[in-house]
């Protein structure tokens, strides 16, 4: 019997993305001690647009053909929309990073996986029945993560939410313009670029990095820029390729708990059992957005994922 390597190497390697992604919390969160927000954002999307490069002229060689007008106005809007959003997300959750724990983030951010039918459904797509099940699951663990005794919400807490919608938007800009472009790659390297540029004049007018900041800061740089940001879009991009997209998705959203779980070991930061409970919840939500439901008549609509 013929085993397909491909099917046993492409789920490994998501797993291996989501637990760069997870533990790239950390590397945030040590980050922010020495870099200010828009600094951080910045300096790994250059990184990663750097490091990725290579790759893509690769890739460009290895596709033989030119593109056309066309391909090339579509390729530049999807890069400048991706970007757009790819970059205000990381800017909040990098802010929110600051006054909230590693875990905490991982999980908040991973809602972005229920927001994204939803505002599917306002746009025009119809979502699935059980969409209303794990949005309700999902805010109820949010609730139980981010709002205090006095019905407040923690200023970290509400900037990562703020992350996981514009994560949401970018989600599905990646979802649209993915499949009207030859090179993905090039798609990839493209919106680091857009997010690198989009995040400049925020760091020209509120920042003044220093040399010292800059050099405290550079290991968690490089750690987000090249593994989260360059080798881990990129890992994704080639396991997808022979992994259905609903498994890849649930695969990948394991990235809430390597969050936690580095976070914990690490930076020894704790959950308290409401917030806890509030994890286990959201997590619930995520792995039900994700799963196929065989209804007579209709077809599995997939929510999305981390792109």
């Amino acid at each position: 019997m013929k085993i397909n390597r491909s099917k046993i190497l492409s789920p490994l390697l998501l797993l291996f993305t989501a637990m760069i992604w997870g533990s790239a919390f950390v590397a945030q969160s040590v980050g922010s001690r020495s870099l200010d927000p828009w600094t951080f954002v910045f300096s790994r999307y250059v990184l990663s647009s750097l490091v990725l490069l290579p790759v893509t002229l690769f890739s460009e060689k290895r596709t033989g053909t030119e593109e056309k007008p066309e391909e090339k106005k579509t390729l530049l809007k999807g890069a400048l929309f991706c970007g757009f959003f790819l970059g205000l997300a990381s800017i909040a959750q990098q802010a929110g990073i600051r006054y909230t724990t590693a875990g905490k983030a991982g999980f908040i951010t991973t809602l972005y996986v229920v927001m994204v039918p939803l505002i599917s459904f306002f746009l025009g797509r119809k979502p699935e029945r059980k969409t209303w099940l794990c949005t309700f699951l999902g805010l109820t663990g949010l609730y139980l993560i981010s709002v205090k005794e006095n019905f407040t919400i923690g200023k970290g807490d509400a900037l990562v939410i703020l992350c996981a919608l514009l994560f949401s938007f970018q989600i599905i800009c990646v979802g649209y313009y993915s499949v009207r472009v030859r090179n993905v790659i090039k798609l990839s390297n493209l919106q680091f670029m857009a997010a690198a540029l989009i995040v400049l004049p925020g760091l020209l007018i509120f920042e003044r990095p220093s040399i010292t900041d800059i050099c405290e800061g550079a290991p968690s740089v490089l750690y987000v820029g090249l593994f989260s940001g360059a080798i881990g879009y990129t890992l994704q991009i080639v396991a997808q390729k022979n992994t259905d997209p609903a498994v890849a998705s649930l695969i990948m959203s394991m990235e809430s708990v390597f969050a936690a779980l580095t976070g914990w070991i690490v930076l020894g930061q704790s959950l308290s059992p409401r917030e806890t409970a509030g994890c286990a919840i959201l997590f619930i939500a995520v792995i039900l957005s994700e799963l196929p439901v065989s209804l007579p008549g209709r077809k599995h609509i997939r929510s999305g994922g981390k792109d």
